[in-house]
């Protein structure tokens, strides 16, 4: 299976974010390393529009065969466009018949290898239209509130749940934004990442750090340190 990591240049929250030291290693670099450790890609390409990123891409053995547009690489860019562009551009430029991928996004430095290669395992057995990873979330989603200018709060769902115990409200999920599996037709055909043949692969909180702000990098070289003490 074709792993595509999606990585523009121009973060603002973070500058460089794609390319920022994570425990000796650019943040890009965990990701190309954990689809090169698997034994359900043959094959990891990186869509970005920054040679700095291409470059350091390389370094780590991905396959760069075209730069994206800019204008699929802007902030309002929407990502199902530069991946249906990907995939046109490789089945009709390049020769392939891809008809099935992964997208991993770096910003999911976390992931393992073993991870990747359950949710396309899990893709396969279903017959999914796509699979996304999930984590439990660590509180009710029903909790969220609202704030009022005035500093006043009311329930985000309007939704009356009475005043209950944590164990006594249903457990929520959160898509952690570290794995993607997809049909191809259900993007290029329907514009969407979900349908009625969309499964969850549930991955542990430890392993589904999103890297959005400087404290995220913080806490996932934390974990990583945790995590190579404890090996």
């Amino acid at each position: 299976m074709l792993a595509i990591v999606p990585a523009r240049g121009g973060s603002k929250g973070i500058p460089g974010k794609n390319i920022r030291m994570l425990c000796g290693k650019p943040l890009i670099a965990h990701t190309i390393e954990a689809a090169m450790a698997c034994s359900s890609i043959d094959r990891v390409i990186v869509s970005t529009d920054d040679d700095e990123i291409a470059a350091v891409a390389r370094e780590y053995d991905a396959d760069i065969p075209f730069m994206r547009p800019r204008e699929l690489a802007q902030d309002n860019s929407i990502a199902l466009d530069a991946y249906i562009y990907t995939i046109d551009r490789l089945n009709n430029e390049f020769g392939g018949n891809y008809q099935e991928f992964a997208v991993l996004l770096p910003t999911a430095p976390l992931r393992i290898p073993e991870d990747i290669d359950n949710a396309v395992a899990l893709f396969h057995a279903r017959g999914a239209d796509s699979v996304l990873t999930f984590a439990e979330m660590s509180h009710p989603p029903v909790w969220a509130m609202k704030i009022n200018q005035d500093g006043t709060i009311h329930s985000y769902f309007d939704i009356e749940t009475g005043i209950k115990n944590r164990q006594e409200l249903a457990i929520g999920y959160m898509p952690n934004g570290s794995i993607y599996v997809f049909k191809y037709s259900l993007l290029k055909d329907k514009y969407t990442i979900y349908s009625d043949r969309t499964y969850a692969y549930i991955m542990p909180q430890e392993r589904s750090v999103d890297i959005d702000a400087e404290i995220d990098l913080k806490f996932a070289e934390f974990l990583m340190t945790s995590r190579s003490y404890a090996d």
